[in-house]
């Protein structure tokens, strides 16, 4: 393979998990159903080289998993899985903010208080986590680490998934005062006291009953924050 192809495949290869990686967030793949490496090659135009890159992307930001003889297939979750990266979120956002606290300006505060207002105003819940991530990105990007950014990224797409799958309906948009908490702790030079917020924050998880198509209901839980 020629290193143009190579660069060819790989931008092939992040077009691919990115539109699939949205699919399973917003609930378009539902857990358990097969990705067949040949029709995702057909409806891309692309080889199988690229669709092997993008389903090891998305099985390492958890949405897929390898089963021998089973193929791809959509990730399952319950409750000891957004426990896992909830717990994952509040160790390295904690990191990323303690890095990020001495390059916050004010402008970078003010611009995060605007995504908290922007949350508060939303009237579904996808355009609430759009603002929500908008947010944990203002406070945390200046640490200028980019493969921890990187693994928060991921963690952020799990989140999103969760928050999805059990919130497509029936979303009443919190008033985030953990928010404005870290951020009036932040403009004070308190970075304990914010990072012990964002901690606590991100380790929040709501529960609520959801219908399956069978018709019974069962217990789903989400990353709120």
């Amino acid at each position: 393979m020629t290193v143009a192809t190579k660069v060819q495949d790989d931008t092939i290869s992040g077009r691919i998990s990115r539109a699939l990686a949205d699919r399973i967030i917003l609930g378009g793949l539902e857990p358990g159903s097969r990705l067949r490496q040949d029709h995702i090659a057909e409806e891309f135009g692309a080889s199988h080289v690229p669709v092997r890159e993008a389903f090891r992307r998305l099985e390492a930001q958890g949405l897929v998993v390898s089963e021998p003889r089973r193929g791809v297939r959509v990730a399952a979750f319950d409750i000891a899985a957004v426990k896992e990266v909830a717990e994952m979120r509040a160790a390295l956002e904690v990191l990323a903010l303690r890095h990020a606290a001495p390059h916050l300006t004010p402008a970078i505060l003010n611009a995060a208080e605007k995504a908290t207002r922007q949350g508060d105003k939303s009237r579904d819940v996808h355009s609430w986590e759009r603002a929500n991530r908008t947010f944990h990105g203002l406070i945390l990007t200046p640490c200028a680490m980019p493969r921890l950014l990187a693994s928060i990224d991921d963690l952020h797409a799990a989140s999103a998934r969760f928050l999805f799958a059990t919130w497509r309906s029936d979303w009443e948009t919190p008033t985030d005062k953990d928010h404005r908490a870290i951020l009036d702790a932040l403009r004070q030079g308190h970075v304990d006291t914010a990072s012990s917020i964002l901690a606590r924050h991100v380790q929040w998880i709501g529960q609520r009953p959801i219908r399956m198509a069978s018709g019974k209901t069962r217990d789903a839980f989400a990353i709120v924050g």
